[in-house]
């Protein structure tokens, strides 16, 4: 493990980063050299921030770093918007990408005390799905290119989400199966299908669940999870105008801003 002053360095230069959309053209301290480092940054930027959580995104780990495919990071509810067609802020001179989702939505708390989950046991604890897009942007223009250890350290590089339509009869639904796609000015930049990432947005759920279980951090009903980019991580600059479709029957829109 970091020593703690390292750990509580790192952490404090990304949540004032973020605070004051100040660009970090180079890491601010030692990359973490394994998961557990890196949630220990982020666990200490999160003590750090008083600002509520009101979901947290999956991401992927490509390839799988000690066992894990998916990483995980806090979505804060100040940038949480269900407004069509809203301006979404990245770090101009840092990075910033655009994804279309799957959002699903907590129903239920898990007991506290369980620590394993299967596919059926996360599935019980949705009561929403919508489509959506995150918005992934840090302060360093490295978060990406760096390995899973750098994304995670910064809030695994979320800064926001907007909701989209809800999606009715979802439990009926292979939503596996839907295609998506995502455009930047109108133009066609990705497609995908979430059946070709790993089991899909309840597998996501299912990792998270877990995930957060062996950390000690609640789950609240209420809480959204934002399953993974089903088309890929696409950049985007200040100007852009993006748009997710989902089966060709629903869409959403955003602009990208500066913070």
């Amino acid at each position: 493990m970091k020593p703690d002053s390292d750990i509580a360095q790192v952490a404090q230069a990304f949540v004032e980063a973020r605070r004051t959309a100040t660009a970090l053209p180079d890491y601010p301290g030692t990359i973490p050299h394994d998961l557990a480092n890196a949630y220990a940054v982020q666990d200490a930027a999160l003590a750090l921030s008083d600002r509520p959580v009101a979901g947290w995104k999956v991401g992927r780990i490509n390839p799988p770093a000690e066992g894990f495919d998916r990483l995980a990071g806090p979505i804060f509810a100040d940038q949480v918007t269900n407004t069509e067609h809203c301006e979404m802020p990245i770090f101009a001179d840092g990075f910033g990408a655009a994804e279309a989702e799957f959002l699903l939505r907590i129903g239920r708390a898990p007991d506290p005390a369980q620590r394993e989950f299967s596919m059926a046991d996360a599935r019980a604890l949705i009561n929403a799905v919508h489509v959506g897009i995150e918005i992934a942007s840090s302060p360093f223009p490295g978060i990406n290119t760096n390995g899973p250890t750098v994304t995670i350290s910064d809030f695994g590089n979320n800064n926001g989400l907007v909701i989209g339509a809800a999606i009715d009869g979802w439990q009926d639904t292979d939503l596996n199966c839907w295609p998506v796609a995502l455009y930047i000015n109108d133009a066609e930049i990705g497609t995908g299908i979430a059946a070709d990432m790993l089991d899909g947005p309840f597998g996501a759920a299912r990792f998270l669940f877990q995930h957060l279980a062996a950390r000690n951090i609640p789950v609240t009903a209420g809480q959204w999870i934002s399953t993974g980019a089903v088309t890929g991580v696409h950049q985007v600059a200040v100007g852009d105008r993006v748009e997710a479709r989902f089966d060709g029957r629903l869409s959403i829109h955003c602009t990208i801003t500066a913070q």
